[in-house]
């Protein structure tokens, strides 16, 4: 069913995502590895505005220094409006303005952000309506983190994380995000992590309940992680929190292994590297201790950012 379309312009906020828990498997043939992560949304967002046009473009503006950021076909937002314009017919362009937030190559999908932002927002520009399934494989076909962009709140993803499952989450959970002046590029951090592998650096990944060997060729996410996030308890989910990436993360920077160790000694539970990093992400207990920490690590001369989770994923905001 086609909606009508509009002139006017449509206003998306996407968020940006902690991987509280994430296993990375074995380097299949095809260059990329199997994961199996717990995803949470948090209130960090991209704001994508869509006016219609002749022609593709994007500009950018935000909190966050994004000069570097290309603005030609190779950017993610453009892709996705392409992407969609040729699966649903549209004859037109789209004029895209970013309002970034959400850290550049930081390890919380700020550009799956930015993608399933304006595949949302086309569709409503455009007037294409289409079911949530169709905009779900146009998400999974630009990224591995968009379809997550898209739903939002707290969900398990496996394959590529594109394969998404909800995980049921009570609560909110808080964060202090300690936000680096530089990013770590992905592909980097999983060659880092393989090459690891490969000289024997890396344990063996066990489970935390049993001790068990865990196999490279099936991830699974640990059970602690989804009981935790069931009873929306920040104390048990602490110990949970786990990225494979993390050491190879911190092996291309070091620094990061400081910031963790700041953040546990002024209050937080728990940290660890959000993704690929740099982003650390620290859990607190409530409002209070984030504010606490984010003084603290802002004395030390450190971005600090509270947030918290689960929010919505992707969505029209009517004004």
């Amino acid at each position: 069913m086609t909606m009508p379309a509009t002139d006017e312009a449509v206003h998306v906020r996407a968020p940006g995502k902690i991987n509280v828990f994430m296993r990375v498997g074995a380097l299949d043939a095809d260059g990329y590895h199997d994961v199996a992560t717990a995803y949470q949304a948090v209130s960090l967002y991209e704001d994508v505005r869509a006016w219609p046009d002749d022609q593709f473009s994007v500009s950018f503006a935000g909190t966050i220094d994004t000069a570097l950021l290309p603005t030609d076909a190779s950017n993610l937002a453009i892709r996705a409006a392409k992407l969609l314009a040729r699966h649903a017919g549209v004859p037109g362009g789209v004029r895209l303005e970013i309002e970034k937030h959400v850290p550049i190559a930081g390890g919380m999908g700020g550009g799956s952000a930015d993608a399933a932002g304006t595949l949302v927002a086309c569709d409503a520009l455009w007037g294409t309506a289409l079911p949530k399934e169709e905009l779900h494989a146009l998400a999974a076909s630009l990224g591995a983190d968009v379809p997550f962009s898209l739903s939002g709140g707290t969900a398990i993803g496996t394959g590529r994380g594109d394969r998404l499952s909800p995980a049921l989450a009570t609560g909110s959970f808080h964060w202090v995000l300690a936000v680096a002046e530089f990013g770590l590029s992905t592909p980097a951090v999983y060659r880092e992590l393989d090459r690891r592998r490969d000289a024997g650096l890396e344990p063996s990944w066990r489970d935390h309940a049993h001790g068990a060997a865990v196999g490279l060729d099936s991830p699974t996410v640990d059970a602690a992680v989804l009981q935790a996030l069931r009873a929306g308890d920040a104390r048990r989910l602490a110990p949970a929190l786990h990225n494979d990436l993390q050491s190879a993360a911190l092996a291309l920077a070091p620094g990061l292994g400081g910031i963790l160790e700041l953040g546990t000694e002024n209050g937080a539970l728990a940290g660890l590297v959000s993704g690929s990093g740099p982003t650390v992400a620290f859990l607190v207990d409530d409002a209070d201790s984030a504010i606490e920490l984010q003084v603290a690590l802002s004395a030390a001369r450190l971005t600090a950012v509270r947030v918290h989770g689960p929010v919505h994923g992707a969505r029209v905001l009517t004004h």
